[in-house]
C-alpha cells in the first residue's frame, strides 16, 4: 500500500499531463515540471484538509467517467464489430497462439484493472453498499465501454497504440479533456495519500509503527487524517519516481508489481479470515482461494518480467517498510520481556504493600501500564525512591483489538482490587484513537470514580541502550533506538495535560 501510494499520483498524474503532446509536441518539455508541480501543490495541501476541496470530488469523478463511457461509445457506434471480444476465447487463442509473448502481454494487460483494489481499502471507510453502487452502476461500465471504444478505434487506426486513449478525444476536445483528466487524476492520488495515512494509524495502534502525530482535518469526517512523516516520504518519493523514470509507460513496470502483489496478500488474508474469524472449512476456503490465485498468480508472475526495468521498486518499498514494522513490533517485545523481569506481578505487588505498608498520601495517581497484571516500573520506582503511595493507585492498560471499532459498553473493564487499588483495561478499535477524558467517563459509569483534574499521571522514560548480546543483530538494535527516538510520548498521543503528567526514567538494554 505505501508502495502503491507513492507510484500512484507519479503514474497517473504523469500519463494525464502526458497529453499536452497531443496539443502540439512544444509542450512535451513541460511535462515533467508541470507534474512536480502539481504533486508538490498536493503533498502541500495535506496538511490544511481535503474536507473542502472534497466535496468537489463526487461531481467532478462523475463527470469523468460519464465522459469515459461518452468517448467509449462513439467508437463502439463506428466499429460495432469490436463487441465481439466480450468472447472469452480471443483472449485464450491469442495466449496460445502467442505463447511467452502473449504472457508478457498479460503485465501490460493487468493495468486495465489498477485500482480496483482499492475497492476493498475503501469498504472500511464506506461500507458494502455504496462501493457496490458506485462500482456495478458507474464506474465499471464507463471504464468497459472506454476500453471497447479504444480496442474499436486501433481495428481502423493501428498507429494510434502508443496513446489510445487521447486518441478517442476530438480535437476541439484536447484541452478541457486534459484538464478533466489531471484533476481526475489528483482525486484518484489523493484517495492513495488518505489510504496511506490511515494505515499508518491502524499500524501505530496495533504496535507495528511507533507513535506519530496523528492530526484530524476535518471534524465531521473522521477518515480525514494526516500524518506529517508519511505525507513527506511519500512526496519525496513520488517526485523522486517522476524525475527518475520520466514517462508513465516506464513506471507502469514498478505499479503492475505494486497492484498485483497487494492483490496476492488480500486473497492470502481473504483465506485467513475466512477459516480463522468466519468458521469456513480450509476446503472451502481453500477451493475458493485457489480461484483467486488462478487469476492473481500469472498476472504477478507477468509483471515480475519486468522486475529489472522499475519492478524492482515497489517490492523494495515493500520489504523496507516490512523491516521497519518487524523491527519495531521485535523491539517492543524485548522491552517488554525486560520490563516484566524488573517488576512484580500484580499478586506480588499487594503482598508487598500488606508486609510493608508504605506512607499514602491523598490523591489520584495513575499509571500506564504494558500489560493486565504487570506492575509499571514507573510505580516502583517512584515507590523505592519516595516511599510514599497515593490514596488511589489506577493500573490503567490501554489494549487495541484486531477490530476496527469497539462499542463503547465493551471499552471498559473495571475492577476494584483492594487496598486503594483499581485496574482499568480499555479497549480501543485499531481504527479509534484513545482518549483519556473519555476512558475516565466510561470508568465512573463501572464504579471507579476519576476524576481528570484531580490525577496524577506516572509515566516512564525509557532510555534505551545496546546491551553486549542484543537479541536482535545489532544494526536493526540501531534502527529501533532511531524509531524509539522519534516516537511520539505517551502523553502527547495520550493528549494528557502535560501539568498532570511525572515522568520517571527507566534504563533498559535490547
Amino acid at each position: 500500500m505505501y508502495g502503491d501510494g507513492m507510484i500512484t499520483p507519479a503514474i497517473s498524474v504523469l500519463s494525464a499531463v502526458e497529453g499536452v503532446k497531443n496539443i502540439t509536441p512544444l509542450l512535451e518539455a513541460y511535462i515533467i515540471p508541470t507534474t512536480i508541480i502539481i504533486l508538490g501543490g498536493l503533498f502541500l495541501l495535506q496538511k490544511r484538509g481535503t474536507a473542502r476541496v472534497g466535496r468537489l470530488f463526487g461531481p467532478i469523478m462523475l463527470l469523468w467517467f460519464c465522459t469515459l463511457a461518452g468517448l467509449g461509445i462513439a467508437q463502439i457506434v463506428n466499429n460495432p464489430e469490436v463487441l465481439a471480444a466480450v468472447f472469452p476465447w480471443h483472449g485464450f487463442s491469442f495466449l496460445l497462439g502467442n505463447r511467452l509473448h502473449g504472457f508478457i502481454v498479460l503485465g501490460a494487460v493487468f493495468l486495465a484493472v489498477t485500482g480496483a483494489e482499492a475497492i476493498y481499502a475503501d469498504m472500511g471507510h464506506f461500507g458494502k453498499r455504496p462501493i457496490q453502487l458506485v462500482w456495478f452502476l458507474v464506474a465499471f461500465p464507463a471504464l468497459v465501454l472506454n476500453y471497447f471504444g479504444q480496442g474499436a478505434l486501433l481495428l481502423v487506426r493501428p498507429e494510434e497504440a502508443y496513446h489510445p486513449f487521447y486518441a478517442l478525444v476530438p480535437g476541439w476536445a484536447m484541452i478541457p479533456m486534459v484538464l478533466l483528466a489531471t484533476c481526475a487524476t489528483i482525486i484518484a492520488s489523493q484517495a492513495v495519500i488518505t489510504g496511506s495515512f490511515s494505515l499508518t494509524r491502524q499500524a501505530i495502534q496495533l504496535g507495528y509503527l511507533p507513535r506519530l502525530r496523528v492530526t484530524h482535518t476535518s471534524s465531521s469526517h473522521m477518515g480525514q487524517i494526516y500524518v506529517g512523516p508519511v505525507n513527506w516520504a511519500l512526496m519525496l518519493c513520488t517526485i523522486g519516481l517522476v524525475l527518475g523514470f520520466q514517462s508513465s509507460s516506464k513506471l507502469a513496470a514498478a505499479y503492475g508489481v505494486a497492484v498485483s502483489a497487494t492483490m496476492l496478500i488480500t486473497t492470502t488474508l481473504f483465506f485467513v479470515v475466512a477459516s480463522k474469524r468466519w468458521g469456513w472449512s480450509r476446503l472451502t476456503a481453500g477451493l475458493l482461494t485457489a480461484l483467486f490465485f488462478a487469476v492473481d498468480l500469472p498476472f504477478f508472475a507477468a509483471n515480475m518480467s519486468k522486475l529489472f526495468h522499475g519492478a524492482w521498486f515497489a517490492l523494495a518499498i515493500g520489504g523496507f517498510f516490512f523491516l521497519i514494522m518487524l523491527t519495531w513490533e521485535q523491539g517492543r517485545e524485548i522491552l517488554g520481556k525486560r520490563m516484566r523481569s524488573l517488576t512484580p506481578r500484580l499478586e506480588e505487588f499487594k503482598k508487598m504493600l500488606a508486609a510493608n505498608p508504605p506512607q499514602r498520601i491523598s490523591g489520584q495517581a495513575v499509571f500506564l501500564t504494558r500489560g493486565h497484571d504487570i506492575v509499571p516500573a514507573a510505580l516502583m520506582h517512584n515507590l523505592k525512591h519516595n516511599k510514599i503511595l497515593h490514596s488511589e493507585v489506577i493500573f490503567l492498560n490501554i489494549r487495541t483489538e484486531e477490530i476496527p471499532r469497539v462499542p463503547n459498553f465493551e471499552k471498559i473493564e473495571a475492577e476494584k482490587l483492594g487496598a486503594g487499588l483499581y485496574r482499568i483495561i480499555a479497549h480501543y478499535g485499531f481504527m479509534e484513537e484513545p482518549n483519556i477524558d473519555a476512558i475516565f467517563a466510561l470508568s465512573r459509569g463501572k464504579g471507579v470514580n476519576l476524576e481528570m483534574k484531580e490525577a496524577s499521571f506516572f509515566l516512564g522514560r525509557e532510555k534505551l541502550s545496546i546491551g553486549e548480546h542484543p537479541e536482535m543483530w545489532r544494526w536493526r538494535s540501531h534502527l529501533f533506538l532511531f524509531l524509539a527516538r522519534n516516537a511520539m510520548d505517551a502523553a502527547a498521543f495520550f493528549d494528557i495535560p502535560s501539568d498532570q503528567v511525572i515522568e520517571v526514567g527507566v534504563q533498559l538494554e535490547l
